[in-house]
């Protein structure tokens, strides 16, 4: 049985990866020509590809579930066509026992899945968007499309670039008073963070009172008392799909504490808590269609449904993120829906074979 289930395990594990090469290579090349269009200042070509690179572990972790369900149409496809499976369950295999040898491969590739959306994926990504920021950055102040807004009490900030290493270019801060009139502004060049606060460099500096405006220019300035450090402003530049589990939980948390958005950071948060179940789930129709509608069609066919399948998992996913922004509903369940629908449909297939 170790025997069957060495063989079974390794037919998918080879389909999934081939499947997984082919979409990440095929995602990488449209977006690698996408980032031309983006051609300006120092980001070239060749920056261009670098980013594509450094962004390669987060397409290896977006694409897992749908990776895993078309490499087991195919792999346990494969099998079906040569007649394989039949001659397995004449031998008393339940599908059970099938169902089990398929997902031992699987567990390995969601335990790389945790670990790339853990710990690799967050830090490449910044660093790619940092680097990209850096090369597109002129000297330019909120009058790019880029850049990242943050609120704390009645300051608002607007950072140009973001690097790791705790420097940042083009701040724009903008402070209010309680009755929410902007008592002051300034833009500096750079910023570099030192322990406890951060030096200011080339501050333009301007005080609005009821006598008027004051401007005044700094070599050097202190910013003190705020929040905004390197670690906080590595959850920032994310997009919510790109954090870790933990900064998900502890942003999602601090946009609660200051009465901020945070359905979307919590969607993501429980999309990614349930997505080595997902990955599961995937094996799960994987095998109820191999033993059910396709039991008896062409590859192509079953490739066919499988990306299907896949982009409807995912846009189901998507679209029930915006719902539960838009009518306030709870995140747990919008990112639970899509696996038990089907996880259900799963099961109504293998009960009909």
């Amino acid at each position: 049985m170790k025997l069957l289930d060495r063989y079974v395990g390794q037919t998918v594990l080879i389909s999934v990866s081939m499947v997984l090469f082919l979409l990440i290579s095929l995602d990488a090349s449209f977006a690698f020509l996408a980032e031309l269009d983006d051609l300006k200042g120092s980001y070239q070509a060749q920056e261009a590809l670098i980013f594509i690179l450094l962004t390669l572990p987060r397409r290896i972790y977006d694409f897992m579930p749908v990776a895993t369900l078309i490499g087991c149409l195919i792999g346990l496809g494969s099998l079906a066509n040569t007649s394989e499976l039949t001659v397995i369950r004449a031998a008393g295999v339940s599908i059970a026992r099938i169902v089990f040898a398929a997902s031992k491969p699987v567990i390995w590739i969601v335990l790389l899945g945790l670990a790339l959306g853990q710990y690799i994926v967050p830090q490449t990504e910044q660093f790619a968007q940092s680097e990209k920021a850096r090369h597109l950055y002129q000297g330019e102040s909120i009058g790019s499309r880029d850049g990242y807004w943050y609120r704390e009490g009645g300051q608002y900030t607007h950072i140009q670039v973001v690097q790791p290493n705790g420097v940042m270019f083009g701040i724009s801060r903008f402070v209010f008073d309680e009755n929410n009139v902007l008592v002051r502004s300034d833009f500096s060049e750079r910023a570099i963070y030192q322990g406890d606060h951060w030096a200011l460099e080339k501050v333009r500096q301007t005080r609005m009172s009821e006598q008027g405006t004051e401007s005044e220019h700094f070599d050097t300035l202190r910013w003190d008392n705020t929040s905004i450090t390197p670690q906080v402003m590595s959850v920032v530049v994310l997009k919510p799909d790109y954090l870790s589990i933990t900064g998900l939980f502890q942003y999602a948390t601090y946009l609660d504490s200051q009465e901020l958005e945070s359905t979307s950071y919590f969607f993501s948060f429980w999309k990614k808590v349930l997505q080595p179940f997902t990955t599961l789930v995937m094996v799960f129709i994987a095998i109820s269609f191999v033993f059910g509608p396709l039991r008896s069609v062409t590859m192509g066919q079953r490739i066919m449904a499988g990306v299907i399948v896949g982009l409807l998992f995912h846009y189901a996913q998507q679209f029930l993120g915006h719902v539960t922004i838009i009518f306030s509903l709870t995140p747990f369940l919008a990112a639970l829906v899509p696996l038990v629908v089907s996880f259900a449909i799963g099961v109504y297939l293998l009960k009909r074979v």
